[in-house]
């Protein structure tokens, strides 16, 4: 099927026309949403001059703590930066206190603490399940 030469020639145009008609409207939306944005943007430079202080600030992390404790647990030291974890690492009886100390700073596994204690693994994860769950229930009552 073949079609005349006017017919391709309108076409054509027609396409033209919609292509201009979709630009147009591109154009108009992308003006209004700079528009948008520029009234709710504000100018850095307004912003330094309005501002009486410097723009800066300062990391003040470790000036909280006056000094931080040391454990040491198979050989390997711990360091314990905040006092009131250190206070309640301190309340725990050793055996505890070095389980959860490896377990948590040092990385050993439930398997790997049961092994240098003598105890299966449950029993380790056990100690800590019943440790954790007494610090909940003493927490609830302060």
């Amino acid at each position: 099927m073949s079609y005349s030469e006017d017919y391709k020639e309108r076409i054509e145009y027609m396409f033209a026309a919609f292509c201009k008609v979709v630009l147009r409207n591109a154009a108009f939306t992308a003006y209004r949403d700079f528009g948008r944005k520029q009234k709710r943007e504000v100018s850095l430079d307004y912003l330094m001059s309005e501002t009486p202080f410097e723009p800066f600030t300062m990391d003040s992390y470790f000036e909280k703590y006056d000094k931080p404790t040391v454990f040491v647990v198979q050989g390997q030291e711990v360091i314990v930066v905040s006092e009131r974890l250190a206070d309640a690492l301190c309340r725990l009886p050793e055996q505890r206190r070095v389980a959860l100390l490896m377990y948590f700073f040092l990385g050993y596994t439930d398997e790997k603490i049961g092994n240098i204690y003598g105890r299966n693994r449950s029993t380790i994860c056990n100690t800590f399940s019943k440790h954790f769950d007494q610090q909940k229930i003493k927490n609830l009552n302060q």
